[in-house]
């Protein structure tokens, strides 16, 4: 009888009837209450709609139709918005992805699910299922569907199968070629790594598209990306024979591909031949921009002339040229990393100063923190930590565990442990590590030096019959390597 659920309930209701309600808690209690963790939040119901089609659309074949996933949905009634949802959690679903995007989009397939779909398919080399797919929404494909393709051929190394791409994508998919088309697929080649591709579709396509003084950059500019400063000084010879000039742009990008083949061969060419390049600027009234001097500094400090960085930078107002984040991270970095750290926090107040420091975000903290720690200055990297934590930045897990292994090798173990304690109410997920304190930094009271154990006569005599056996196997001729011995 006791055991029935209505009567626990009926006597529940008759208790708190007669009985007067409880007491608010107490301050304490609310305060254990408080630091309780929160409760998980509410998982998304889209996310859970994703992951449920997705496990059915594993067990699909690539044959499948739209009216599969009908039937097992027949409640859901799906929208384009859940597409890349579903897609991003569907690693191996191949090609029933189609069946998926029909059963999406319906009778009204647009631009944007259809470039997704291409993307998704490309991502898997897939390229077979991409033209089926182009033909069938022939009419509906536009320019972002046209960039996915694109982009997909090229990431794939197919730099050929991209250019035929182009030259049939209107007879077979209705995508118009035009010059901003051609220009498109010019500049992925030359992204790609593949300017020798690039530089040949534009010059078969010369009478349809004639070009203009943005490939002409691109294109120099891909030669540079790959290290060939000869094609790209050969093709800038064509390019001024036929009448267009060479920009600010293209010769940033020789300075740079100069600079990387010095880095590679011979650093100390590096400012030689960097004059040589700025001289001929000079000569042919090429004038210098942010980007030339952004080259350059970034260039000096990877070879850690931190002293020729810094005369750039002080020079760049003389071209009427301001530097950006970017330029200014880079000089931090190399003034920290050559233990200049109070010139290091001036740069950073000159660059707040400037408007930029919006641009300190966590990932350039993070890198000052680390080039501090490599150099072991631990204290300045705690002071550089602090500034980071009071410009609201959110610190990685990496950063703490530097920061905690490096206190911890100091001997400053409570700091390390403080440290560990915040990376955990922050969120930082930290697995517990042993470090051991490095010798260098052990107090010399701390040092407890071992006692020698007394020899005894038989150990004297061992050792004396090794070493005796070590001096007569010296005497011993050694065979020679390759010579086979007599037993």
């Amino acid at each position: 009888m006791w055991r029935s659920p209505q009567l626990r309930v009926l006597l529940r209701l008759r208790c708190s009837a007669s009985y007067p309600p409880p007491p608010p808690p107490s301050i304490s209690s609310v305060r254990s209450l408080s630091s309780s963790p929160p409760p998980p939040p509410p998982s998304d119901p889209a996310s859970e709609i994703a992951r449920s089609i997705s496990a059915e659309l594993a067990t699909l074949s690539s044959t499948a139709s739209a009216e599969d996933l009908r039937l097992r949905f027949p409640d859901l009634l799906p929208s384009p918005s859940l597409l890349p949802h579903v897609l991003a959690a569907s690693h191996a679903a191949g090609r029933a992805s189609i069946a998926l995007h029909r059963w999406i989009s319906g009778d009204s397939p647009s631009d944007s699910s259809v470039s997704q779909l291409v993307d998704f398919l490309g991502r898997r080399n897939d390229f077979a299922a991409v033209d089926q797919v182009l033909s069938e929404s022939r009419g509906v494909c536009g320019p972002l569907t046209f960039r996915a393709a694109v982009d997909r051929l090229v990431g794939a190394g197919r730099a050929t199968q991209a250019v035929a791409f182009f030259e049939r994508m209107d007879r077979d998919f209705g995508l118009p070629r035009n010059e901003e088309t051609m220009s498109f697929v010019v500049t992925a080649l030359c992204r790609g790594g593949f300017p020798g591709h690039a530089e040949r579709m534009a010059k078969a396509l010369v009478a349809e598209f004639p070009p203009d003084q943005a490939i002409c950059d691109t294109l120099i500019g891909g030669w540079c990306a790959v290290r060939k400063l000869h094609e790209a000084r050969r093709f800038a010879g064509e390019v001024e024979r036929g009448g267009f000039d060479i920009t600010t742009a293209a010769y940033n990008a020789l300075l740079d591909c100069t600079c990387k083949l010095c880095i590679e061969k011979d650093p100390l060419r590096m400012k030689p031949e960097t004059e040589a390049v700025l001289l001929e600027m000079d000569e042919r009234g090429v004038p210098r921009d942010a980007g030339t001097f952004k080259v350059l500094i970034a260039n000096f400090c990877a070879i850690r002339q931190t002293g020729e960085a810094l005369k750039l930078f002080e020079r760049m107002g003389e071209w009427s040229c301001s530097a950006d984040s970017e330029t200014y991270v880079a000089l931090i970095k190399s003034l920290y990393g050559a233990a200049r750290v109070e010139e290091g926090d001036e740069m950073i107040g000159r660059m707040r100063d400037a408007g930029l420091g919006a641009d300190l975000n966590a990932e350039a903290y993070g890198s000052f923190v680390k080039t501090l720690c490599h150099i072991r200055r631990l204290d300045h990297a705690l002071k550089v930590f602090k500034m980071m934590r009071r410009d609201r930045r959110r610190p990685a897990a990496e950063i703490y565990e530097v920061l905690i292994r490096k206190l911890r090798e100091h001997g400053r173990k409570n700091e390390a442990d403080a440290l560990f304690e915040r990376a955990a109410k922050n969120g930082a997920a930290l697995e517990p590590k042993v470090c051991e304190v490095n010798p260098r930094y052990v107090k010399k009271g701390e040092v407890k030096k071992k006692k020698l154990k007394r020899e005894t006569l038989p150990m004297k005599t061992e050792r004396k019959r090794l070493r005796l056996r070590k001096l007569r196997l010296s005497f011993v001729k050694k065979p020679k390597s390759g010579m086979r011995r007599a037993y």
